[in-house]
Parts: structure tokens; sequence; C-alpha cells
């Protein structure tokens, strides 16, 4: 049977291909180079307590429709009043229904860094990623050989961002730990079958060396998640679902962070 990551990163191939075909590498490379210069996400992370991710995200293949009234700029605004760090933006079109110009309009709203969350395979989504105004990139190790994520993850820093390499399964560690990451995050969601356990970031922290910041991702609801996480070492969350359900997403940023 076939995953839904594996499904994803079929799709993603195709739509990588698409773009190439609407939009030179040259010119986007020109594009990327014209940007202003990246903002430092991983400084922005360096803060006592847990520091938070917001994530501006429309729809999911596990959970379908999260937010109808769906306005990325105001969200992040929301996001960066309410005490959130950094800003996620998800950017896969096919899947959870995002988009490049959603990164575009919430660079030009917030003054946080922002990552470009996707399912990056190709250097050509890095340069997207910078000439949309992305300060830091996602890498799933999951979707990657060992020596691919190497070389996207110097890329990355070779255009000024930071790149989050995320892992689920702790057999990836050792490639992830090659790329010589100075951030890492932990899915508590396997991408496979999108069950969550919340442990599985606490269980992980123990095979991720203290210097290198780790975030908790996925399947963090409540202040007292945050805690359990806070106290197993984890310095930083990713979370998007559980803020833009709620009423008002300034005040369920503050409190998930505690202010």
């Amino acid at each position: 049977m076939t995953s839904i990551l594996e499904k994803i990163v079929k799709h993603k191939k195709l739509e990588i291909e698409q773009a190439r075909n609407r939009i030179s590498l040259e010119q986007v490379r020109r594009t990327a180079s014209d940007a202003p210069p990246p903002l430092d996400f991983l400084a922005a992370l360096k803060r006592p307590g847990v520091s938070l991710i917001a994530e501006v995200k429309k729809a999911s293949p596990s959970k379908g429709l999260i937010l109808e009234d769906f306005d990325p700029p105001t969200i992040a605004k929301s996001y960066e009043a309410g005490g959130a760090s950094c800003i996620s933006v998800l950017t896969d079109e096919h899947f959870f229904q995002g988009h490049l110009d959603y990164l575009r309009a919430v660079r030009a709203a917030v003054g946080i860094p922002i990552l470009r969350k996707d399912f990056i395979l190709d250097p050509y989504q890095v340069l997207e990623a910078r000439a949309a105004g992305a300060d830091a990139v996602l890498l799933i190790a999951e979707c990657l050989e060992p020596r691919q994520m190497k070389e996207l993850h110097e890329q990355i820093i070779e255009l000024g961002m930071t790149p989050l390499v995320e892992l689920y399964d702790a057999v990836n560690v050792d490639a992830v730990l090659a790329c010589q990451p100075s951030l890492v995050g932990i899915n508590n969601r396997d991408l496979n079958n999108f069950e969550i356990d919340l442990q599985h970031t606490v269980r992980m922290r123990t095979r991720i060396p203290a210097d290198i910041l780790l975030v908790g991702e996925s399947g963090i609801f409540t202040r007292q998640d945050v805690l359990i996480l806070e106290n197993a070492g984890v310095d930083a969350i990713l979370v998007g679902e559980s803020l833009m359900r709620s009423d008002d997403i300034k005040l369920a940023t503050r409190e998930l962070v505690g202010r």
C-alpha cells in the first residue's frame, strides 16, 4: 500500500517539473539574489523558555480544511502580536492548499523570521523559498536520501537561510546529524499514516546532542503540552492547527507561550 508521504513525494516531483517549465532556474536565481537579506531564524529561537514557530496552514490531508476564512497576513500578524518567535508558512498546494504567494504575503506583513514548510526535494525549491522571502527552509529526512539532504542543507546555508531538519523515524538520526545541523525538528506525526504521539519528541530528545536546538512538531494543543516538552529539554515548538482553530488567534498564541 502506498503511504500518504509516498503519494505526496510523487506528486511533488511533478510540481517541481511544472514550476521549472513556468519559471526558469536562472530567473528564480536572479529573483533570489535580489531579495532582501534573510532574517536570523535560529537567533529568534534562542530565548528563555520554549519559543514558538506558529504555522499558517489552510488544510491537511488528515484533517481537511482547517480554516475557511483564510487570510495569511492577518493570521501572521496575530501570531506576531501574540508572541510567536517565528512563522511557518505551508506552501504545498495539492495536499495542504498552500501557496508560495501566501509566504510572500506574510513576509510583507510581519517583521519576524519565516520558514517555508513544504516537501523540499530539489535545489530549485530552495531558490524559490529565498526568492519569496523565506528566512528558513524545512527539510524532511523521510523524503530525502542522506547525500541529497546534506546538499540541500548546505545550499540553504549558502543562501543565508536556516535549515530546519525534521525527522520522525529514529533510523534517520545519523543522516540528520551528518548534516551538522544547528536546528532539528522531531515530528510527532508519523507521515506514513498521520498518527500522532506527543511523547515521541520526549523519547527522541536523548538522541539529539544538547548543543542542537530541538523543535517539537505536531500534536501540541495546550500549555500543558508545552510544559511537558520544555521539561524534556525541547527548545521550541511548531504549532498550527490548534491556534488556527481558535476564536482569538492572538490570545491563543499568548496562552500557549505563557504570556
